[in-house]
């Protein structure tokens, strides 16, 4: 489920162990990260809570039907898939526009087969359609705000097997995620 908790936190100016300690009873600043980045499932339970912490009615924590501006949720460096420092949009490709799900990796060091400057298009997929992605790269949330990204090479019930792009790495597991996003398209500046 995509969520709106970190955009209405910053916009409070709160940080993660404000709304910590603000919720009923209080929990970490790991938790609600978690349940920022959709690591972790946001329940009903958890949702009333965190609107309570952020004075706002629980309705507002998730995103309505009006689709979203893509963004780019990570960046492709020397140490793998990471985090971004802060958000960006990015301009979707006409081929993509009116989808829902649609995210973009900014590649930022030649990595594998990509280059620096490449933007990697990639559309969430839930649970249930984990095993028709084998064999392609995916982009997989991990705990604490990270990602793994590269080829997916393995998967069973609890866990999938992602192998990086770049020569010498080995192969990454990611236990239980929330989603990954399949790459769909690959945008190269000539």
């Amino acid at each position: 489920m995509i969520n709106r908790i970190r955009h209405i936190r910053r916009e409070k100016g709160l940080t993660l162990a404000d709304v910590a300690a603000r919720c009923s009873p209080p929990t970490t600043a790991q938790t609600i990260g978690r349940l920022e980045t959709g690591t972790r499932q946001l329940s009903l339970t958890w949702m009333n809570r965190i609107a309570a912490a952020l004075d706002v009615e629980s309705e507002l924590l998730v995103r309505g039907e009006v689709a979203a501006m893509p963004s780019y949720v990570a960046r492709l460096t020397d140490d793998g898939a990471e985090a971004l420092t802060a958000p960006r949009d990015a301009i979707l490709p006409s081929v993509l526009a009116g989808s829902e799900g649609v995210m973009a990796l900014a590649v930022e060091v030649p990595v594998g087969q990509y280059r620096a400057g490449d933007q990697v298009w990639l559309r969430r997929i839930e649970a249930a359609d984990f095993a028709r992605v084998l064999n392609r790269d995916v982009l997989a949330p991990r705990p604490g705000g990270r990602f793994a990204f590269g080829r997916m090479i393995d998967r069973d019930e609890s866990r999938i097997a992602i192998l990086p792009p770049d020569a010498g790495h080995r192969q990454i597991v990611v236990e239980r995620p929330a989603w990954i996003a399949v790459a769909e398209m690959l945008v190269r500046k000539l």
